[in-house]
């Protein structure tokens, strides 16, 4: 029961890179959404065990929007860090640097409102957009 879904990318960019686009409200608005049809109008992000992590994510033409939340649980500055969600939910992610390139992998609970392998692809879809937002800048 207590399984966690996986999603994984490599960037071609160095994981000091990786890290700061990955943390930075600045460059999380311009990624975090998993299709084009959507937006991160704002984010912001208190980087601490404790910290509170928060992003709008909604749909641009406004008919959709929802608040994704979180509670720094652990920090390794530019290696991990994990967080849990209002609902108890806990996500793990990694950066691991490898011949300038950095594999990022998230691990999250499942939720049981939707089939994983649709969570999975909404998750991997927000990850391969951050991987093309990173790689172009």
């Amino acid at each position: 029961m207590n399984h966690k879904i996986n999603v994984t990318a490599t960037i071609d960019a160095d994981s000091k890179k990786v890290w700061d686009y990955y943390t930075n409200p600045e460059h999380i608005t311009q990624w975090n959404f998993a299709d084009p049809s959507w937006h991160c109008p704002t984010a912001s992000n208190d980087m601490q065990v404790g910290g509170k992590y928060a992003a709008r994510m909604e749909a641009k033409d406004g008919s959709f929007g929802f608040d994704f939340e979180a509670i720094y649980d652990e920090i390794k500055e530019g290696e991990k860090f994990s967080y849990t969600i209002p609902d108890g939910r806990q996500v793990n992610v990694n950066f691991k640097e490898n011949n300038g390139k950095t594999i990022v992998d998230v691990a999250f609970d499942p939720e049981n409102q939707n089939p994983e392998e649709m969570q999975k692809g909404g998750w991997q879809a927000i990850l391969d957009n951050f991987k093309k937002y990173t790689e172009s800048h």
